[in-house]
C-alpha cells in the first residue's frame, strides 16, 4: 500500500554516548511537537537501543541517520549505518548485561525489521499514531531553511540516497533536518 507521508524528520551523527543523549532529545522535542507525547517514551528507547547497537558494533563508522516518519497512522523509527553485516536476536542469559536490544525493540513496537541498504543496513520499528491528522508534505530544514516537496512512500520508511553520509565529519553535532525542529 502507498500512502502520502505527513511528517518527516532526519538527524546525522556520529553514534557516540554523548550523542546518543542529544538524539534521544531531539527525537522527544519532535514527537513533543507533533502532539504525539504517548509515543515518546517508547520511541527515545527504540531510538538509544539501536544507536547503541551502531556506537558498539558498526564498521568501519559509527556515522548514522535516524529517521522519524508518520505516515497517517503509523509512526517508523529507523536508523542506517555503514555497516553491511545484518543484526540478529540474541538469547541472553538472566545476568547478561547486553544481548537484549532487538528483543526489547520487538517488545516495544507494533513491527520491527532490518534491510541492506547500498553497503550498510537499515533497522527500523514502528508504533501506532492514530491521533494525527494526515497532512501532505514532508519538510526538511537545513542552514536555516525549509523546504516542502509532495511524494509518495511506501509504507515501510523510504530512504533515498539523495545525500550520502558523511565520511568524514567536520562537525560531530547531530544534523536535524524536519518540521519543527532547526
Amino acid at each position: 500500500m502507498i500512502r502520502q507521508p505527513s511528517r518527516h524528520c532526519t538527524v546525522e551523527l556520529q553514534a557516540l554516548p554523548a550523542r546518543i543523549g542529544q538524539v534521544r532529545r531531539i527525537v522527544s522535542a519532535q514527537l513533543r511537537y507533533w502532539r504525539l507525547d504517548a509515543l515518546i517514551d517508547p520511541a527515545a528507547l527504540g531510538v538509544t537501543e539501536l544507536l547503541a547497537n551502531v556506537h558498539q558494533h558498526a564498521v568501519p563508522s559509527k556515522q548514522c541517520t535516524v529517521e522519524l516518519l508518520v505516515l497517517l497512522d503509523q509512526l517508523t523509527v529507523s536508523v542506517r549505518d555503514l555497516d553491511p553485516r545484518l543484526p540478529r536476536v540474541r538469547t541472553a542469559a538472566t545476568l547478561d548485561t547486553e544481548g537484549r536490544g532487538l528483543s526489547l525493540i520487538a517488545a516495544l513496537s507494533e513491527s520491527w525489521g532490518v534491510r541492506p541498504d547500498g553497503g550498510g543496513k537499515i533497522v527500523w520499528f514502528t508504533l501506532p499514531a492514530l491521533s494525527l491528522a494526515p497532512e501532505e508534505s514532508v519538510c526538511r530544514t537545513s542552514a536555516g531553511r525549509t523546504s516542502c516537496a509532495r511524494g509518495l512512500t511506501a509504507r515501510e520508511p523510504a530512504l533515498t540516497a539523495a545525500e550520502p553520509p558523511l565520511r568524514t565529519p567536520v562537525d560531530s553535532r547531530p544534523r536535524v533536518r524536519g518540521a519543527g525542529v532547526g
